[in-house]
C-alpha cells in the first residue's frame, strides 16, 4: 500500500487526538484475517475457555474483523493505562496468606478495578470522539470503536499495529511500559498505512509469571486455561468454585493481578505523572483497591446495586461477590469472621450460603454448631452437602 499524504496527516492528527484523550499507545493495524483463529478454536477444543461460551459461539466472527464491521480496512489499536497510579505498587501481594492470619476481613480487587467507574463507560466516549475525527475527514466512512466486547483479536491487533508483544501470561506487554493497560480498537472503512508490527519477543528465558501463578493456570506459556485462573473464577464463573482451587484464592476477592505483578517488564516501568491537557483515569479509590468483607454480607440486592452498579464489580453481582468474600474469608480463618460467615449461611442465594459453609468449616471452634444448626433448616441439596463437608472437615 503505497503512502497517501491526506491519510498520512490523519494518522498524525488520530495519534495526537488519541494521545490527548489519554491512550498511552497508539498504532495502526490492517484489516486482515486473524492468524489466531486456529489457535483460538484449539484452546476451545480443549476446555481452557470454561463456560465462556460466547467464543464458540462467535467463533466464525472471530475469523475477519469484517464480521464486527463490513467493509473494515484499518483498525486502530490503543492502549489506555489502568487507574493513575496503581503502577506504583510494585511488590506483589501475598497471593495466598496463612491460614489463622487475619488481614482484618478485606479482600484484594485487581487494579484495573480500582476506580468507582467501569472502564468501559470511561473508553467508549474516547473512542466516540476519534471516531468523529474520522468522519470530519472522510465523511463517506464509517468506524466502530470496541473495548473486549466485540469478536476481536485485540491483542492479535495490537501486535500488528506495533504495540508489544504477547507474553508468556497471555497479556500484551511493552517495553519500558508494562502491560497494565486496556486495551481497545477502532474498526474504520478508511485506507489507513498500517505501522511496522511488533516483532520481538522479550520474555526471554523468565518464567515468573507461570511459577508465581496460585492455580497453575498456564498448562504451557502462553495457554491460559480459563478454569484455573482466579480471574475468570472470581469474575466471569457464576456457579460454585471447585473446592480444591479455593485455598488458592487466597484474599482475591475480584480477579487476580499475580501474573502481572512478578513481571519484570512491570517492575521496570517507567510511566511517570499524567501531563498536563492529557485526560486519565480516576485515581484508585481506597474503598476500592481492597474491600471489607464484613461490610459486603450486610448490604442487600439493593444497596448492593446502588454501590456498585457502576463499578466493574457489578459484573459478578452481588451473589458472586459474596461467594467470593466467604471464600477469602475462609482462607483468611478469623475467628473475627463467625458473624458475618453466619450471616451468608442464611442468605437469599444458594450460592453464597454454600460458600458462607465451606469458609466456616475452616475456622472452626463455633463454627461447627453454627453449621449443625442451619443444616437442620436447609432445603437446598447443594448447600446441604456443603454443610456437611464444612462439618466433616471439622471432625
Amino acid at each position: 500500500m503505497q503512502s497517501d499524504p491526506v491519510h498520512d496527516e490523519l494518522k498524525a492528527e488520530i495519534r495526537a487526538l488519541a494521545g490527548q484523550l489519554g491512550f498511552h499507545l497508539c498504532g495502526f493495524a490492517p484489516a486482515v484475517s486473524s492468524q489466531g483463529h486456529s489457535e483460538l478454536l484449539r484452546w476451545i477444543d480443549e476446555g481452557y475457555a470454561a463456560e465462556m461460551d460466547y467464543f464458540s459461539q462467535r467463533i466464525d466472527a472471530y475469523k475477519h474483523p469484517g464480521g464486527v464491521l463490513p467493509g473494515v480496512r484499518s483498525i486502530i489499536a490503543l492502549a489506555y493505562p489502568y487507574p493513575s497510579g496503581s503502577e506504583q505498587i510494585d511488590a506483589p501481594r501475598n497471593p495466598v496468606p496463612s491460614h489463622g492470619q487475619s488481614t482484618g476481613g478485606r479482600g484484594k480487587v485487581a487494579r484495573y478495578a480500582w476506580t468507582g467507574d467501569d472502564y468501559h463507560d470511561w473508553i467508549h466516549p474516547k473512542l466516540k470522539t476519534l471516531c468523529r475525527q474520522l468522519q470530519s475527514v472522510a465523511p463517506e466512512s464509517r468506524s466502530r470503536g470496541v473495548v473486549d466486547t466485540a469478536p476481536i483479536m485485540e491483542r492479535e491487533v495490537a501486535q500488528l499495529a506495533g504495540l508489544g508483544w504477547r507474553g508468556k501470561n497471555t497479556l500484551l506487554l511493552r517495553p519500558q511500559v508494562g502491560s497494565y493497560f486496556f486495551l481497545a480498537c477502532i474498526l474504520t472503512t478508511v485506507q489507513l498505512q498500517p505501522d511496522p508490527p511488533f516483532d520481538r519477543f522479550h520474555c526471554g528465558t523468565c518464567t515468573a509469571c507461570l511459577d508465581a501463578c496460585p492455580t497453575d493456570a498456564f498448562p504451557q506459556p502462553g495457554v491460559m486455561d480459563a478454569s484455573r485462573c482466579i480471574s475468570y473464577l472470581t469474575i466471569e464463573h457464576r456457579g460454585s468454585i471447585p473446592r480444591p482451587l479455593r485455598p488458592q484464592i487466597g484474599d482475591w476477592v475480584f480477579g487476580c493481578d499475580v501474573c502481572q505483578e512478578v513481571c519484570p517488564w512491570n517492575r521496570q516501568s517507567s510511566r511517570g505523572d499524567t501531563q498536563p491537557g492529557v485526560e486519565s483515569m480516576a485515581s484508585p479509590e481506597p474503598t476500592m483497591t481492597e474491600l471489607d468483607l464484613h461490610d459486603l454480607f450486610t448490604l442487600d440486592d439493593e444497596q448492593f446495586r446502588k454501590r456498585y452498579r457502576k463499578t466493574a464489580l457489578w459484573r459478578t453481582r452481588r451473589r458472586g461477590i459474596l461467594r467470593n468474600a466467604a471464600i477469602v474469608l475462609g482462607n483468611q480463618g478469623s475467628t473475627e469472621s463467625l458473624g458475618p460467615l453466619t450471616t451468608g449461611l442464611s442468605d437469599h442465594e444458594p450460592l453464597v450460603r454454600s460458600a458462607s459453609a465451606w469458609a466456616l468449616g475452616r475456622i472452626g471452634g463455633e463454627a461447627r454448631s453454627i453449621l449443625l444448626q442451619r443444616l437442620g433448616t436447609e432445603n437446598d441439596p447443594e448447600v446441604i452437602a456443603e454443610i456437611q463437608s464444612a462439618i466433616d472437615h471439622l471432625a
